[in-house]
């Protein structure tokens, strides 16, 4: 048990080195792949709502739902969420994120319109410390909590401290639209503003949640017979409901943008409403997931298949080029005496010396149609000078550029199994009467191979992931799969799709990573010994 012990110790600072370098990120990006959590964290009650609406007929949804997007929506804004719920809605159906972003301007004026004639009807709904004494009171303390939680996971803030106001249970008895809004307003306004909740007005959300409080005769019924705290203001306001809005807010809604109106946005929205989805696998494959399930997208939209396929193939070709080239290389360092060998050892070590991008920007000017190797065709003329070669931008560019990169790394894993093989076999096979060609390709090539597997292995996967290269000579029919993950970590930000389109990537290197074991043997690859 001691000397397991041991070596366990002797191997732990290694162990937790991978984990936390490879294993971590990669469930990581597994997990975010999948992961989904900006919609039902941002909206949580309208997805609740939306699941009981029935997108089959065609019609938008019922008021409920509207009346919980406008509760969600406005505390989301506050805290600019909104605009993250639209960009990761407009993944799925462009027109959502400007939909999002705009209706959250316009949110205030959609409130003010219950909130200029409450205030008419009574005065006292303009002071913020009659609405902190109405709302006020005991026995709400989970219903804050509740209301805590769902604010930390849409704000992704931490939300704990004391709020100095606990909601009546009366009242959440009584006006819960408004007792959700309110208690949204002085969560935020404690503990993100650092207000004080009595001296602050309320948020115009809260204007119109009591407006759909006084929508329900039952709550209605049950003011009239209320005598507590801001009994008389809302007395009057149930007497005098023909003076507030006679429209729900579906009508506000599809009033400040009529794409509300569409089932075919709350289809999307309802359909990305779990907190885990396969969309961005799907998006990866050029696939879609709609209300009628799964579909290729439009053919003009298809691009990941083919950059994978791409991707593959040209891995494939620098690798065989590398091999091609490399293979004489290392055939010469392995055979030449050790000086002569290490001197030109030193020429297939030096570029590790350079940096890749500095080694890439000089491809870029060797192989640009005005540049080294165009001119001196051209001198020599072997093409026209208004016919001269298109190197650069292309597949060509990146294959040339990235062979020469990677070339290193498929002659040193050559050179290192070259170097043991013995001379005496290909003499003793020349004695026995084999030609140079016989000896070489029946005795040496064969010791060889392991060699080339573990070179095509590494500059294999090391092709299929670069991206540096294919960027800068690739244009557009020599980019990789990886220059898209790049492009959507850096620039678009959809991170839910790099990581799908990354996962994706693991898996093909693993299966073709396994298939050469079945097909070769992974213990037949050597780096020498």
């Amino acid at each position: 048990m001691r000397q397991k012990m041991r070596a366990l110790m002797l191997v732990a600072p290694l162990l937790i080195f991978v984990v936390v370098t490879f294993i971590v990120p990669i469930l990581s990006m597994l997990f975010r792949s999948v992961e989904n959590d900006i919609v039902p964290n941002t909206i949580p009650g309208t997805v609740i709502a939306l699941s009981q609406w029935d997108g089959s007929s065609g019609e938008p949804p019922h008021e409920n739902v509207y009346r919980n997007l406008y509760i969600d929506l406005f505390k989301a804004e506050e805290a600019k969420q909104h605009t993250r719920l639209g960009s990761r809605l407009n993944y799925e159906q462009s027109g959502l994120s400007s939909l999002f972003r705009t209706t959250g301007r316009s949110l205030d004026d959609i409130g003010e319109l219950w909130q200029d004639p409450l205030e008419d009807i009574d005065p006292n709904f303009e002071e913020g410390s009659f609405w902190f004494e109405m709302m006020s009171g005991t026995g709400g303390e989970d219903f804050l909590e509740t209301r805590r939680e769902l604010m930390a996971l849409m704000s992704d803030e931490d939300m704990s401290g004391d709020v100095g106001f606990v909601p009546s249970e009366e009242i959440i008895q009584l006006l819960p639209w408004t007792a959700r809004a309110y208690t949204d307003f002085a969560l935020w306004a404690a503990i993100r503003d650092g207000d004080t909740v009595a001296e602050e007005d309320p948020w115009e959300s809260v204007y119109g949640a009591l407006g759909m409080d006084l929508t329900n005769p039952d709550t209605v019924s049950a003011i009239n017979s209320y005598n507590g705290a801001g009994a008389s203001a809302l007395q009057a306001a149930a007497a005098n409901i023909d003076q507030l809005p006679q429209f729900g807010f579906r009508e506000a809604f599809t009033e400040e943008d009529e794409d509300w109106g569409s089932a075919d946005i709350w289809a999307t929205i309802k359909l990305y409403s779990p907190s885990m989805t396969p969309g961005y696998f799907l998006s990866s494959v050029d696939m879609t997931l709609t209300p009628d399930g799964i579909v290729m997208k439009p053919e003009n939209q298809q691009i990941y298949t083919t950059l994978f396929m791409r991707t593959l193939i040209m891995a494939l070709i620098i690798t065989a080029s590398c091999i091609v080239l490399g293979y004489p290389v290392a055939w010469l360092l392995a055979n030449l005496p050790m000086r002569t060998a290490s001197i030109l050892m030193i020429l297939v070590l030096l570029p590790f010396w350079t940096s890749l991008l500095v080694r890439t920007s000089a491809w870029k000017v060797l192989l640009q149609q005005q540049g080294v190797i165009n001119e001196i065709l051209v001198w020599l003329g072997f093409v026209n000078d208004a016919d001269r070669l298109v190197l650069m931008n292309n597949a060509t560019g990146t294959v040339i550029a990235m062979t020469h990169i990677l070339l290193p790394f498929m002659i040193l894993p050559l050179y290192s199994v070259m170097k043991t093989i013995p001379p005496s076999y290909q003499r003793a096979a020349k004695s026995l009467g084999a030609t140079n060609w016989t000896a070489f390709w029946r005795v040496y090539f064969p010791q060889s191979v392991p060699g080339i597997g573990a070179g095509s292995i590494l500059v294999f996967i090391l092709a299929i992931g670069y991206y540096i290269t294919p960027e800068i000579v690739g244009g557009t029919d020599g980019v990789f799969i990886s220059n898209r993950i790049a492009y959507h970590i850096s620039s678009s930000l959809n991170w839910g799709l790099a990581a799908a389109l990354g996962s994706i990537l693991l898996v093909v290197v693993l299966g073709l990573y396994w298939c050469y074991d079945k097909i070769v043997g992974i213990d037949n690859v050597k780096l020498g010994g």
